[in-house]
């Protein structure tokens, strides 16, 4: 079969709602990897959020609904232990990374015995974007969810600007702009929802305030462009799994450096709308640095399996473009998504033929075994992609 044609299009979105809904688990969650090693047997709320609004957006309701409903009853239970946080950061006291709500559960909403690089607040913003999308999409009403908004918008309203962990589970020191605007977006679906009593929908207000404040004046490049992290410094706190390089040693993180992240902060989750001069400076920045053809590196410095390109983050790109109205563009990289699947019609996390850094290859597949494949998050890339596109099974 032609990659590229209407057919491979087509069989491609049908195979992916099939590998997302065979691996679901009868709890709601999405695994991120049903037999990569490092990630098998968990769930993270921002790749469960992306593969769910995938998956929603093709009409699968009811078991999008179940993978919202896990998330609430994941975050629900966690209630007591977010108004100890704000109690004691209320009153000045100290709070440890380690104390911060999770990064990843099992399948079952336990918090596992395995060690990882916990401590990042975007999923928990991400999730409540995707829920509002969800729901008003279907019209459904998701079971707990209103108490879930309210524990996760109140964690977030007092929490936004404490350093901590990115997607890529690296540099718990700084704030970065893609963590900011997933929470910006997540608070704004929050206010939105009515789920919020006058106290907490102040905070999440002025925290929705804050966040674009702060992005405004510390986030922005010297070129116009969104920067990885904010200018303005957190305290030195370590670095997470896949991390080798520091700003201070390495020019091509800190500073003026982009992140293929940060695609998201123009769209899905409009911190600027993909007209704006720092949107469109943003997109043609990563697109410049990063993109390789059809298929985009994390960023500059990244040596995790030799830094190859991420099937995703080809569909941050083409969403992006679609969204401005670059149709032939974003069927670019919605086809080399799909030149990237399996005999079997699996997309893996990220694709070794074009590496950043090849000697650091071999180091991650002793560690860990080939690059995970299937992952999930790449089957809802390509539907969320596909769908922009009108591109149906």
């Amino acid at each position: 079969m032609i990659v590229g044609s209407d057919l491979a299009r087509a069989r491609l979105v049908s195979r992916s709602v099939d590998v997302i809904r065979t691996h679901q688990s009868p709890s709601g969650a999405y695994p991120a990897s049903p037999a990569f090693s490092a990630y098998r047997g968990y769930a993270w709320l921002r790749d469960g959020a992306f593969i769910a609004e995938g998956m929603s957006r093709t009409g699968s309701a009811d078991e999008v609904t179940a993978f919202h409903a896990w998330c609430a009853r994941v975050i629900a239970a966690r209630a007591a232990q977010v108004d100890d946080l704000v109690r004691r950061a209320a009153h000045g006291e100290p709070v440890a990374n380690a104390e911060m709500l999770p990064t990843r559960f099992t399948l079952d909403g336990g918090e596992g015995s395995d060690e990882w690089w916990d401590h990042q607040l975007d999923g928990y913003g991400t999730w409540m974007w995707a829920l509002a999308e969800h729901t008003a999409r279907h019209g459904v009403a998701v079971p707990g969810a209103a108490r879930a908004v309210r524990v996760a918008a109140r964690y977030l309203s007092w929490f936004w600007d404490r350093p901590c962990y990115d997607w890529w589970e690296e540099h718990v020191d700084q704030r970065h702009v893609s963590t900011l605007a997933a929470i910006h977006a997540g608070l704004r679906a929050a206010l939105a929802s009515g789920h919020l009593d006058a106290t907490d929908e102040r905070a999440a207000r002025e925290a929705v305030d804050g966040i674009a404040a702060l992005v405004a004046s510390d986030g922005v490049a010297a070129g116009g462009h969104l920067r990885k992290w904010l200018a303005t410094p957190g305290s030195s706190l370590g670095a997470g799994p896949t991390a080798t390089f520091h700003a201070e040693s390495d020019p091509r993180l800190g500073g003026d450096a982009v992140d293929a992240s940060l695609l998201a902060c123009v769209h899905p989750f409009g911190l600027y709308p993909v007209d704006h001069p720092v949107a469109v400076a943003t997109v043609a920045e990563v697109e410049r640095q990063l993109a390789r053809d059809g298929g985009v590196h994390r960023f500059l410095a990244d040596t995790f399996y030799g830094g190859g390109r991420w099937v995703l983050l080809a569909g941050f790109l083409g969403l992006n473009h679609a969204a401005a109205g670059r149709r032939e563009e974003a069927l670019r990289y919605l086809d080399w998504m799909g030149g990237q699947a399996t005999g079997e019609g699996e997309l893996p996390e990220q694709v070794s033929d074009v590496l950043l850094a090849p000697g650091r290859f071999d180091e991650w597949l002793r560690r860990w075994g080939p690059v995970a494949s299937p992952l999930l998050w790449s089957h809802g890339m390509y539907l969320m992609l596909a769908d922009a596109l009108e591109v149906r099974a």
